[in-house]
């Protein structure tokens, strides 16, 4: 069983950056699909970036590419979200989650194949 913590997120401006960090308990960390999700209020829970195991496999939401950077540290039982060039529609609280499915099953886009998740950290963009 894992626990996650979210970690990072706050109020900035358009146009600026957050890294939000995500440290995972326990040491089976490296056997878990880990993916970051997002939720605005009165919206459904979106994927934004998913990473493998080993880190060799990622994949981002299009709403998202070439703006945020997936990276974990299986040393450190931690997953990153580097978020640049943030825009108000990147409001919301973004939640980390760990997947026990293989990447290779396809579904690390789909929020129910998560078995893991963390309470979540508020990210507002103002204009």
């Amino acid at each position: 069983q894992a626990q996650l913590a979210e970690s990072g997120g706050g109020l900035v401006q358009a146009g600026d950056s957050l890294r939000l960090s995500c440290a995972a308990s326990g040491r089976t960390f490296r056997s878990y699909v880990m993916g970051w999700f997002r939720q605005a209020p009165g919206k459904e829970r979106d994927f934004v970036a998913a990473i493998s195991l080993s880190g060799s496999n990622i994949d981002y939401a299009d709403s998202v590419k070439g703006r945020f950077t997936i990276s974990r540290d299986n040393a450190k039982n931690t997953v990153y979200l580097q978020m640049n060039s943030l825009k108000p529609e990147d409001t919301a609280v973004y939640y980390c989650a760990a997947s026990v499915q293989s990447w290779y099953t396809d579904n690390y886009k789909d929020s129910r194949t998560y078995v893991y998740w963390g309470q979540g950290t508020q990210v507002t963009v103002s204009s």
